[in-house]
């Protein structure tokens, strides 16, 4: 756990391993990752009783509110107007279309299938990170990336092989498309982890994304029904908004923050894992033998490049 192959280190920093509360921070990961595992199934959930844009759009407006609320509560200060901004434009490709393409991928495949296809999301970081000059990646960690690609590979063998839920191509590809606009927004995202306190980030690019969500939903929203829709609809809308939304995103940033964007990505391949268990006894999309072949290359990528 503590050799020399899990560091992460960037251009003008010290290596964050030797960083104290590294392990808090690693926890909060995991935590992450069970939160986010589960909100696949709660997500394909909600969009089943409600119309997708409207649920989309109230669960980031609901965290939007919650998160502006606790920055006020606690006074904390705000960012500078010119930093603001440039948080709320992020905050349009990391919580605007990011989220719009992943709940308009989950409403048209499968919850297995979608945490497979955003388990991509850390060799993209890695890609984008090592081009922008931000992060190098050591060779164990090159090897778990591919390790770990190597499991989703098997993961998704395993999908086309389920005698249940119906995989769509266009779902698949709405969810790859959102995937690679969280690479980019983590690796945009990274300098300003260092300067501006993960509530008063988390709040501002959340509203960056909640503004042109709801407009995008604001027709699906008055017609949605809300009425008609059952007690767990709207308990999945809390859990998805609140923590989804707000819980695991300021773990995220933390993440970002002390250990980097790559190596928190990585904690994310634990999500697949989570993810098609809970499918499995929430919508009942039965795991294939290949699908527990690539949870081992999984788990084992992250022990690797944790080492």
């Amino acid at each position: 756990m503590g050799s020399t192959v899990g560091k992460l280190s960037t251009p003008g920093h010290a290596s964050t391993t030797t960083r104290p509360g590294v392990w808090l921070t690693e926890l909060g990961l995991v935590l992450m990752a069970l939160i986010w595992g589960v909100n696949y199934s709660i997500v394909k959930f909600g969009t089943t009783v409600i119309d997708p844009l409207a649920f989309n759009g109230a669960r980031v407006a609901l965290a939007a509110i919650v998160l502006c609320a606790i920055v006020v509560v606690a006074r904390a200060s705000w960012p500078s107007r010119g930093v603001a901004w440039r948080l709320l434009a992020l905050g349009v490709l990391g919580n605007g279309f990011y989220q719009y393409l992943f709940v308009e991928g989950i409403a048209r495949t499968s919850a297995t299938d979608a945490a497979l296809v955003v388990a991509a999301s850390p060799a993209f970081i890695a890609i984008i990170g090592r081009m922008r000059g931000i992060e190098r990646a050591s060779t164990a960690r090159v090897l778990g990336i591919l390790l770990s690609l190597a499991g989703i590979a098997f993961v998704v063998l395993g999908s086309t092989e389920a005698s249940q839920g119906v995989s769509s191509v266009t779902g698949d590809l709405l969810v790859l498309g959102g995937s690679l606009s969280w690479a980019l927004y983590s690796v945009l995202l990274k300098p300003y982890t260092e300067s501006v306190p993960g509530l008063q980030l988390s709040a501002l690019t959340m509203v960056g994304g909640a503004v042109p969500l709801a407009l995008v939903a604001l027709p699906n929203f008055v017609h949605a029904g809300w009425k008609a829709m059952p007690m767990l609809g709207w308990g999945a809308m809390l859990y998805s908004g609140l923590f989804a939304l707000v819980i695991a995103y300021l773990f995220w940033y933390r993440g970002v923050r002390v250990i980097g964007p790559t190596r928190s990505a990585i904690y994310s391949n634990l999500q697949p894992v989570i993810a098609v268990l809970f499918a499995w006894i929430m919508l009942s999309e039965a795991p294939t033998l290949w699908q527990g072949v690539g949870t081992a290359c999984i788990m084992a990528s992250l022990l690797l490049t944790r080492a």
